[in-house]
């Protein structure tokens, strides 16, 4: 593996050799607030751009990274992930390093984001799911009645050895440069737990939040008990800033949100925010609950590409970062047409208190990777201070 990347030069910290061959050290983490300096490995990364953007402070550039940017855009992700199931490769430490540093070395993005997936801390505490290709989170036994929940245990640190070794390994290899954490919202992992797998009109998701209120509000009470369990480890071992991505909760009306899923996300956010980490959150075709998803606490919201920023920022309002929000799609056009839509985005952020460059949404597969790295080199160049 290559040496250290975005550092300040200094050689990798030395500690106890992982089963890979690699060195790490577990992260020193400080229960602080969001802008007090920290020390240990948190350290290393505090004057990133990317988590100044988050704090709200002044940036060199407008920090850039992307959602998926770990993942099949790139032939060398393909490469290595031959032969490789996909929560296989999630599991090993050796793989998700080199997963998560791909898009770093290719095409200097800001910030990495670890690779895994939403269903992992659930697969952890034995539900019985795979991700089938094609298709995504299949899930043997739905829950739909009380009895299904016996399924959720409480995630522990020795569910998940291999989330701990290898950010270990990661925060050696990127130095200055942040990694970013992340789980699935409540509501998202529960409608992948009662529909049985993905959905377009989470019907039975739906169907159990009205018809039994209660049961609900249990279901989202343990699943969010279990993504602050994760997201815990991840910051303990040495993420510098984590994001909860709620995919489908743009299925809902405001007041469903409001009353059904928002407590429990706010429960998840709020058991973190004494690390003093950046909390991002995001979800898919949420413009109509942006306020309310603000509300429940991140300190960055992420836009997708159906509202301009600063619409966004009036919805959402002061106190708060924006993350956001090209829509995917263009990177498939001209290089003309792709800067002409990124100046409309930086346009739109110009009176924001911080901004943080990516996509309304993820990588799609097919996307050319010299077009993530040409945007990258654009959005630096464009807004260099």
């Amino acid at each position: 593996m290559p040496g250290r990347l975005g550092g300040t030069g200094a050689p990798a910290a030395q500690g106890h050799p992982c089963r890979a061959g690699h060195f790490f050290i577990r992260a020193k983490i400080c229960r602080v607030s969001a802008n007090t300096r920290p020390t240990g490995q948190l350290s290393q990364t505090y004057d990133s751009a990317f988590l100044k953007a988050c704090r709200r402070e002044p940036v060199p550039h407008t920090p850039v990274w992307f959602m998926r940017q770990a993942g099949r855009s790139l032939p060398e992700y393909r490469k290595v992930r031959e032969g490789t199931a996909m929560l296989e490769s999630c599991m090993r430490p050796d793989l998700v390093t080199e997963i998560t540093l791909q898009p770093v070395r290719r095409h200097g993005v800001d910030a990495a984001i670890f690779f895994s997936d939403i269903v992992v801390p659930l697969k952890a505490i034995g539900v019985d799911l795979d991700i089938k290709p094609g298709v995504g989170p299949v899930v043997a036994r739905p829950i739909r009645r009380r009895e299904d929940l016996a399924q959720l245990r409480d995630l522990t640190p020795e569910d998940v050895p291999y989330v701990t070794e290898a950010i270990g390994m990661l925060t050696g290899e990127l130095g200055g440069t942040p990694l970013i954490g992340f789980a699935g919202a409540p509501f998202t992992l529960a409608s992948y737990l009662v529909e049985g797998g993905p959905s377009k009109n989470h019907e039975h998701t739906k169907a159990l939040m009205y018809g039994d209120p209660e049961l609900w509000a249990d279901l989202l009470d343990r699943l969010a008990e279990i993504t602050s369990a994760f997201l815990k480890v991840q910051i303990e071992a040495g993420a510098s800033a984590v994001q909860l991505f709620d995919s489908w909760v743009g299925a809902l009306a405001p007041a469903d949100y409001r009353r059904s899923v928002m407590p429990a996300s706010a429960k998840v956010l709020a058991s973190v925010a004494s690390y003093g980490v950046p909390r991002i959150h995001f979800g898919v075709g949420t413009g109509e609950l942006l306020g309310l998803m603000g509300e429940a606490g991140a300190d960055v919201m992420g836009v997708d590409y159906r509202v301009s920023l600063d619409e966004a920022v009036r919805r959402v309002g002061p106190g708060k970062a924006l993350q956001g929000n090209l829509d995917p799609a263009v990177l498939f056009s001209t290089t003309e047409a792709v800067e002409a839509k990124t100046d409309e985005v930086l346009a739109a952020a110009a009176g924001l208190e911080g901004h943080v460059f990516n996509l309304g949404h993820g990588v799609l597969p097919t996307t050319d990777p010299d077009a993530l790295t040409r945007l990258v080199e654009y959005v630096h160049t464009k807004t260099r201070r």
